[in-house]
């Protein structure tokens, strides 16, 4: 394991304020819990994870703007990142995670967290179990034809290759679940929050198709 994982095993709940919120609220849970929604380029993390916050009435931030201008520089330029560059940027969504959750809210963030090191070291944001993972899946040519459809995104279409090679997928005794992300994304955040347990988030807002 990463030194800087080992290290983090012990971070106390009292996390650093550092990073900042897209939005806030109340989550409708008596225990409040963070939501990595995890998964490739493409993959529509930003999107599910904002509809699910929404549903659950939990803090919601986007993981990119953790990242420094630096390490944004390197994936416009079509460098893929290395641990060096990511270490800093998970350590920041895990603080923003550990402060929501002392703060009694719940909250949401959308971040690849490829690895299972990466993964580990976010879900010292709080207690075990706290932090759940939910790995948005879907094939090369959808997750690649999704990247070439962004205008303006630093992620470009030839480093799905790269992290789909760094992709280590959820292990059967890590807390998440993979999602299927071909439906619409409100029937993905359906799917999310009934394996999540929650039936007391907040319904889908219904559209003239639904009827």
């Amino acid at each position: 394991m990463d030194a800087d994982v080992t290290e983090t095993a012990m971070f106390s709940t009292q996390g650093s304020t550092e990073g900042s919120a897209q939005g806030s609220g109340q989550t409708s849970s008596s225990t409040p819990r963070a939501v990595v929604v995890m998964g490739v380029a493409g993959s529509g993390k930003t999107t599910v994870a904002a509809l699910l916050a929404g549903r659950l009435g939990a803090s919601f931030a986007e993981g990119d703007d953790f990242h420094s201008p630096a390490n944004v520089a390197k994936m416009a330029a079509g460098h893929p990142l290395d641990d060096d560059d990511r270490w800093p940027w998970l350590r920041g969504i895990r603080d923003w995670f550990a402060k929501e959750l002392n703060e009694g809210r719940s909250a949401v963030v959308p971040c690849s967290a490829l690895r299972r090191g990466y993964r580990e070291l976010l879900a010292t944001a709080g207690p075990p179990g706290t932090v759940r993972f939910v790995h948005l899946t879907g094939s090369y040519d959808l997750l690649r034809t999704r990247i070439q459809g962004r205008a303006g995104h630093f992620m470009k279409p030839e480093m799905l290759d790269s992290q789909l090679a760094t992709l280590e997928p959820l292990h059967d005794d890590e807390a998440g679940f993979a999602v299927d992300v071909t439906p619409r994304p409100d029937e993905i955040v359906d799917e999310i929050l009934h394996r999540l347990g929650d039936p007391e988030a907040t319904p889908a807002p219904t559209t003239p198709e639904d009827h």
